[in-house]
């Protein structure tokens, strides 16, 4: 298997983990949390907080660990990757997430194929998700820049942090926007509210790309 292959690849394997924890300890604390809302928001965010961290020391030395397109199209406007790699991420991405939420709804003896039914719509929800993905695209950029080695620590910090502080809850991801829509589980968000989360999301990488680009100027040669 050649660099760009295994690049897809660790993509595809990257989201799938992914999307499997956030759907599947979204399942879990739900059923454990017995109806108490913040206990399963907690449970959710502790293990999509570990995902991450694991997954992107584990996978970033082979793709750079974006699973997410937001990232991605960052990447691509900085020059980092092609424009064919850019959009061979993005599939390998939301193939990979969905097959996570399939997988994760077998493991808990549910329907595999679902449509969720929860509405989560409004200019608050869709501005929580222009922060979540701002503060997101930052923090992987200002990482990068000042401590690379910092990167997994920081963005799952940042992921645990901004499931509370945003009201959308922080998703900050369009692939796993749209996989969650195919989950009427404790992480879903109805199909109709996809395209105003999509929209905040690019909104807010483009403005992280554009803040960054005067925050993090690289040092000029001596």
């Amino acid at each position: 298997m050649n660099a760009t292959s295994r690049s897809y690849a660790s993509e595809a394997v990257g989201s799938f983990l992914l999307f499997a924890t956030v759907i599947g300890s979204g399942i879990m604390a739900q059923r454990l949390a017995q109806g108490n809302l913040a206990v399963a928001l907690l449970g959710n965010t502790l293990a999509t907080g570990a995902m991450l961290f694991v997954l992107i020391t584990m996978l970033g030395p082979i793709s750079g660990a974006h699973f997410n397109p937001a990232v991605t199209l960052i990447m691509r406007l900085r020059g980092d990757i092609s424009t064919r790699a850019a959009l061979g991420f993005c599939l390998s991405q939301l193939t990979g997430g969905l097959i996570g939420v399939w997988i994760a709804h077998a493991m808990f003896d549910l329907p595999i194929w679902q449509i969720s039914q929860h509405l989560r719509a409004g200019p608050g929800q869709w501005l929580g998700e222009g922060v979540a993905t701002f503060g997101l695209i930052l923090t992987i950029l200002g990482t990068v820049h000042s401590r690379p080695a910092w990167v997994p620590a920081s963005v799952a910090l940042y992921i645990t942090a901004g499931y509370w502080f945003t009201s959308s809850t922080s998703f900050a991801n369009p692939a796993i926007t749209i996989a969650r829509a195919m989950s009427d589980t404790f992480a879903g968000i109805a199909p109709t509210s996809v395209p105003g989360f999509i929209g905040g999301q690019v909104a807010g990488a483009l403005v992280a790309y554009a803040v960054a680009r005067i925050l993090f100027v690289e040092k000029a040669a001596a």
